[in-house]
């Protein structure tokens, strides 16, 4: 394995602890463990910051257009590649859990690009637009959360504006 290998499997590994400490965090305060979960977030931090280097080192981060062009590609392949794949092994499977997940993931993605592409195409307009994400399936929305998700049809109160 060269170094290349080496810095794309650790910043893959340090950007998935980030997301698991995270999601650990969330349990921890849930079930009343306040400084475990200050813990696990502080931890989280600390990855997103080896997964930066790692990622800086490797020369993935590029100007902004160049990020949202990759952003693009990315979800595109996400959802008419990657998705489609796993929804289809989920259904022989019979695992409803995992394609559900697998089917909220995939109606995001194709969001996503869409949200890059008009972020790309109004570069350096600075317009002012607030985002809210759905905490039960990952929908996106511009300017305001709807009063239920287009993709779960969770209630408003789920949706949490980005800053």
């Amino acid at each position: 394995m060269s170094t290349i290998d080496n810095l794309k499997n650790a910043f893959a590994g340090e950007s998935q602890a980030n997301r698991k400490y995270l999601a650990f965090a969330k349990k921890a305060d849930a079930e009343g463990f306040k400084q475990v979960a200050k813990l696990f977030r502080a931890a989280a931090e600390a990855e997103t910051v080896h997964a930066h280097n790692h990622l800086r080192v490797l020369g993935g981060i590029r100007s902004t257009k160049e990020n949202i062009q990759e952003a693009i590609g990315g979800e595109t392949h996400e959802f008419t590649t990657m998705y489609p794949q796993m929804i289809e092994e989920a259904k022989k499977e019979g695992n409803k859990q995992a394609l559900q997940s697998f089917e909220f993931a995939n109606k995001v993605e194709k969001i996503h690009a869409d949200l890059y592409q008009k972020a790309l195409n109004n570069l350096g307009k600075n317009e002012t637009v607030d985002y809210y994400v759905c905490q039960v399936c990952g929908d996106t929305v511009e300017k305001d959360a709807p009063d239920k998700c287009r993709i779960c049809g969770a209630p408003k109160d789920k949706f949490t504006k980005i800053g």
